[in-house]
């Protein structure tokens, strides 16, 4: 099967937003009139952001998701996108798998394939998401004052332990493992929230590398700083009460590593004024995606990691970076 072919057969769709569907030397695209168009990108490598031994079905819905996690947290609606693909080799088990996930989702969120790159190589997937979004609605990272409630999606935490699983350096029972598995290999991004959150949160971003670090965008954006009370942190991991040491007690040294330094959540953590509490919750209902309010933006620069009883924690926690 050669490269026109394999674009033919399983990446070649009716174009209903282009004006051109995928072939042509450019793809034509324009937002409502009125609109701005929001642009994202992301790449997965294997052995770096996926395993080898990932389902591909589960491997196109996650390359999808983690550009729509992006539009999610600036309050877009996803329109369209580019597929650039390095494959080993066209091999037609995993294509079909692969594009069956990767239209699964996109269909889901009437987005639409309109063009790409196809090449030999070491398997490599890079996703172009083009959304649209009024002038001035945007969520930005910017907008966070002192004052704001700071709040999550979701839970937190469950991809990290489903990795640790896989190096070997925790075990789990099959069920929490399935379900912690399911959250790192088909993240849900959050765009009925993102879309929910226009004109109520003041600063937004997706959670990609780890709260901790993801939070820190925002506070460095909006020139503040925050307060985050980790005991009410720690709850957001849904496998908690599997986090167990030898003597039965929940290890929550592991829970918090997990929440806030974990990465790969794909949930969005973003800001809002006390008096907006109503209409956050409102959010939350319209798009069926809990949230939690986990601290408060400060004045004063820089992070601060509290128990229960406001005591600043001793322990550092750092976010994912591929060049650290």
């Amino acid at each position: 099967m050669g490269e026109f072919e394999l674009i033919e057969r399983y990446f070649t769709r009716t174009a209903r937003r282009a004006a051109l569907g995928v072939g042509d030397d450019c793809a034509l695209l324009a937002p409502a009139p009125g609109m701005q168009l929001a642009i994202s990108c992301d790449m997965l490598i294997e052995g770096r952001h996926f395993l080898p031994t990932v389902d591909p079905f589960k491997l196109g819905h996650k390359a999808l998701a983690v550009n729509l996690s992006d539009l999610a947290a600036c309050g877009t609606k996803p329109l369209a996108f580019n597929l650039a693909l390095a494959l080993p080799s066209a091999d037609d088990v995993w294509l079909d798998g692969f594009s069956r996930g990767l239209f699964a989702l996109a269909d889901a969120h009437d987005c639409e394939l309109i063009g790409g790159d196809t090449t030999r190589g070491p398997l490599a997937i890079c996703i172009t998401v083009f959304g649209e979004v009024p002038p001035g609605q945007a969520l930005l990272r910017s907008g966070a004052k002192a004052g704001d409630d700071v709040y999550v999606s979701g839970t937190l935490g469950d991809a990290r332990l489903a990795l640790e699983v896989f190096r070997g350096t925790r075990s789990l029972p099959q069920a929490a493992f399935d379900a912690a598995r399911a959250r790192m290999e088909q993240p849900t991004p959050r765009v009925a929230l993102g879309l929910a959150l226009r004109g109520v949160a003041s600063a937004a971003a997706d959670i990609s590398d780890g709260l901790v670090g993801d939070l820190g965008h925002i506070l460095k954006a909006s020139r503040v700083g925050a307060r985050i009370d980790t005991s009410i942190a720690i709850k957001l991991i849904a496998n908690k009460v599997h986090l167990t040491m030898g003597d039965g007690q929940f290890d929550s040294k592991t829970a918090l590593a997990c929440v806030l330094a974990g990465g790969d959540d794909y949930e969005l953590v973003f800001t809002a004024p006390p008096d907006a509490r109503n209409q956050v919750k409102a959010a939350a209902v319209q798009a069926q995606t809990p949230v939690t309010r986990i601290g408060q933006i400060e004045a004063a620069p820089g992070l601060r990691l509290v128990d229960a009883a406001g005591q600043l924690l001793a322990r550092r926690f750092a976010a994912f970076d591929h060049f650290a």
